[in-house]
């Protein structure tokens, strides 16, 4: 937190201190004296969820921008699949199969960071959603080129804490899906699916809706596994059907290697324009 006052009256941090040392009575404990912004009960309450909104795009926002995070290369991929040391694990043959693409995850992360790290480490730092599989493997190539990366994590259900190889003052954990994925967006430079499951179709089929309508500027959307994402999605027939444009199956590409990623990330047609129209809508 920075300690530039622009302002001479009392801080909120000092009022908390006071606060906190007032003499113990029947007012003074009451929950209704607590004041606001340090009172969980209060800010719990479903009343105060755009002021939990708020803060959640703020933290992000304000912490990134102080650790000089510019922009960010942003993976997306399955927490299901194992590095390869680990592939006997996977439930199925096809998780096991998909073990290459950790590699691949981790040794372009790497030499995106060491790309990064030449210019400066503040362009183009690595940001995944903080978990195991993919995730991991983006952290922890971000992390052995010397480097820093992002880690967006997410409450579930079931026990989960960021992997070891987020960059600590940049682990970030998310109440709201929504703000967590406008965080992820809202620096990319570049964006990388790797095979995963619903929450990287969705993050998948987002994305691309938000280049597709102009909502956001194209970057290099390169989606990791021809075979894999092919199986999953017939994106000709979406197009032979018309519910897309023939335009909008060029705003991706596929790629099976970190090089061959890393070069086409370099040398992106139209990256940073919007699109002004949506081909094949109705005016």
């Amino acid at each position: 937190m920075t300690k530039d006052r622009r302002h001479l009256m009392r801080d909120s941090q000092e009022d908390q201190r006071t606060a906190g040392q007032v003499p113990q009575t029947p007012q003074t404990m009451s929950p209704s004296y607590r004041l606001a912004f340090t009172d969980e009960e209060f800010l719990l309450r479903d009343e105060l969820r755009p002021v939990r909104w708020q803060l959640e795009l703020m933290k992000p926002e304000l912490l990134m921008n102080e650790a000089g995070v510019n922009s960010t290369v942003v993976l997306f991929g399955g927490a299901r699949i194992p590095e390869p040391a680990q592939k006997h694990t996977a439930r199925t043959q096809t998780l096991a199969d998909l073990s290459a693409f950790y590699e691949e995850a981790r040794a372009f992360a790497r030499r995106v960071t060491e790309w990064s790290l030449s210019e400066g480490g503040t362009e183009n730092v690595i940001v995944t959603g903080g978990g195991p599989g993919v995730m991991e493997a983006g952290n922890r190539g971000a992390e052995e080129a010397g480097g820093r990366s992002v880690g967006l994590n997410i409450v579930l259900p079931h026990e989960q804490a960021p992997n070891a190889y987020v960059t600590p003052e940049l682990a970030f954990n998310f109440h709201y899906f929504a703000i967590r994925k406008m965080h992820f967006l809202m620096r990319a430079k570049a964006v990388c699916v790797f095979p995963g499951g619903f929450g990287t179709l969705d993050e998948l089929f987002e994305t691309l809706t938000l280049i597709q309508t102009g909502r956001m500027k194209r970057v290099p959307f390169l989606l990791f596994g021809r075979d894999f994402w092919e199986k999953i999605v017939n994106w000709e027939a979406l197009a032979e059907a018309g519910t897309i444009a023939d335009e909008d199956l060029q705003l991706f590409k596929f790629v099976e290697t970190a090089d061959e990623a890393f070069e086409a990330m370099r040398s992106w047609t139209h990256a940073g324009e919007r699109r002004e129209h949506i081909p094949g809508r109705r005016e």
